[in-house]
């Protein structure tokens, strides 16, 4: 792996291009027509926030060097394969880190840079160094700094958070714990020897499925509430009652096979569903407002 390479592999680009493109619905349902003027900032915004993203990966890179030698899908990684030395991680981190927060507080305003920077620091250092080590539940504490991307897109464009962006942040938050304990359950013998208490390692897989299917059941009802409360409409509702219904038919599939392979699976899915839940909300939007393309200009949703 060229050097290029590796520090790019550092901002875990996976996730971070999930991040952005929740941040980037969050930011086009806070406006009633497709943008235009707003173009500049949401650039910017997206921007800022993904750089943040990658700093906050490469700490977690560097927090979690030890555990990520010991694990197999890790082992791999810049740090534990020996291609980059700690002191270059964390540099590389620190210019992202400030570069992002710079680029937030000048170019878009100074409410998503202090977002942002809360979120970098719930996720790299109270997620990462102390949750992650100290309690099964690390993923449902620390969750919250995992579902802020569409509240950040929401006030890059707006300067405010209101109830239909927390509503997004509430979304993001129930899934996360059905999303990465089936990966939990598929790894449990990596974290077992890195010693991370996950779930399946401290109370058992059976505890942990029916933990997964508990968050499921949740997580469908928190997505009906776009709909229920006037934010999108009935396109928006079909899509989330056969994503979730998907959803809950394979946490129950996996809790009556008990079959590893469905708990790789399920995680899998669980990336699709948040993407294709969050694109309903985005064409319903349009549809709604009746803009699907141009007449390109917009207003925010006060």
């Amino acid at each position: 792996m060229t050097r290029i390479k590796q520090y790019f592999a550092l901002t875990k680009p996976g996730v971070v291009l999930l991040i952005l493109f929740t941040a980037f619905v969050g930011m086009l349902l806070s406006m009633r027509n497709f943008p235009q003027s707003e173009w500049i900032v949401i650039l910017w915004g997206l921007l800022g926030i993904a750089l943040s993203a990658g700093g906050a990966a490469a700490i977690n890179h560097w927090a979690d060097q030890k555990a990520d030698k010991v694990m197999l899908r890790t082992q791999h990684r810049p740090l534990p394969s020996g291609g980059l030395k700690t002191v270059n991680v964390l540099v590389f981190a620190g210019i992202l880190s400030i570069l992002g927060t710079l680029i937030l507080v000048y170019f878009v305003n100074v409410l998503t840079a202090v977002l942002t920077f809360i979120s970098l620091i719930g996720y790299a250092f109270v997620y990462t160094m102390f949750l992650k080590r100290v309690t099964p539940q690390n993923i449902v504490i620390g969750g919250l700094a995992g579902a802020t991307p569409p509240v950040l897109g929401w006030t890059t464009v707006t300067g405010q958070v209101t109830p239909d962006a927390l509503l997004l942040l509430a979304i993001i938050y129930v899934w996360t714990p059905p999303h990465f304990w089936a990966l939990a359950i598929f790894r449990k013998e990596d974290y077992k020897k890195a010693h991370i208490p996950m779930l399946p390692v401290t109370h058992g897989v059976k505890f942990t499925e029916l933990h997964i299917i508990f968050y499921t059941i949740l997580l469908f009802i928190v997505t009906l509430f776009p709909f229920l409360t006037g934010m999108s409409g009935v396109i928006y509702l079909a899509g989330a009652v056969i994503l979730g219904g998907r959803f809950l038919w394979m946490t129950f599939e996996l809790k009556r096979t008990q079959s590893p392979l469905l708990a790789w699976n399920t995680f899998k899915y669980s990336i699709w569903y948040l993407m294709l839940l969050f694109a309903f909300l985005l064409v319903d939007h349009y549809i709604i407002w009746g803009d699907v393309m141009p007449r390109l200009f917009s207003e925010p949703v006060v």
